[in-house]
């Protein structure tokens, strides 16, 4: 990815995107958006960094690795250490027995009317969705210089091939929210994005071919959309 500066008003980061205490005294760390583990090495050099306190850093952690591991488990169709794109959900689920029995007792499998066997994965949703969200907040602090300190009005995910015609090209397209949507604010580096398209495709920004792009759009409330591993689709909306 190409590096954007931003010029937006630096007291929005005065806090913590995620449990909103100021920053000022804390310990802090930098943390990627997205998580830097759904991504293939070599990963792509300057990839969104927004900074948190240590502690929302840290609690993340555990749910992070969940949701990349599910997913590798889902594309792989197995849970075997061996069979995982993603090496580190390969080597996640070679330490770890329970994180392994875990996802394995989350398949189902059933045959079709036409005899054909298929494959249904329940994800912990609870998991799944922080970190959603977590990557969420971090995409439209890092694009729009927006802190969303406040609940969010929904959060949702479903893998693209469930949705409909109808409903997929409205989530490809950025239809609905985007209808209408103001410029985003002086300074920050989705305007910059938008006037030159970095990094951009569609208005969707590709952090990495076929493994993740997310979008950022403000009319009236704001909404940030992903796609991981051109698989599952997520939206967050404030």
């Amino acid at each position: 990815m190409e590096r954007i500066e931003e010029f937006v008003d630096v007291r929005q980061k005065t806090w913590c995107i995620h449990c909103a205490r100021t920053l000022a005294g804390l310990e802090t760390n930098e943390d990627h958006v997205p998580t830097k583990s759904f991504l293939l090495k070599p990963r792509p050099h300057h990839l969104p960094v927004v900074t948190i306190c240590r502690e929302c850093n840290n609690g993340f952690s555990r749910d992070e690795q969940y949701a990349v591991t599910f997913l590798s488990c889902v594309l792989s169709g197995s849970t075997d250490p061996r069979h995982q794109r993603n090496p580190s959900a390969g080597r996640a689920l070679a330490d770890s027995a329970p994180l392994r029995a875990m996802i394995e007792r989350s398949k189902v499998e059933y045959q079709t009317l036409g005899g054909d066997k298929k494959i249904v994965w329940r994800p912990d949703t609870v998991r799944l969705d922080r970190v959603i969200l977590k990557n969420a907040r971090g995409h439209a602090y890092f694009e729009f210089g927006e802190p969303m300190l406040e609940p969010p009005v929904h959060v949702w995910s479903s893998p693209l091939e469930y949705l409909s015609s109808s409903d997929r090209a409205d989530f490809e397209e950025l239809n609905e929210g985007g209808r209408g949507a103001s410029l985003p604010e002086v300074g920050s580096r989705m305007l910059t994005r938008v006037w030159t398209g970095v990094n951009m495709c569609a208005g969707w920004i590709v952090v990495q071919d076929n493994t993740y792009r997310y979008a950022v759009q403000q009319a009236g409330l704001l909404r940030v959309r992903s796609v991981w591993a051109e698989y599952l689709a997520t939206e967050v909306q404030w």
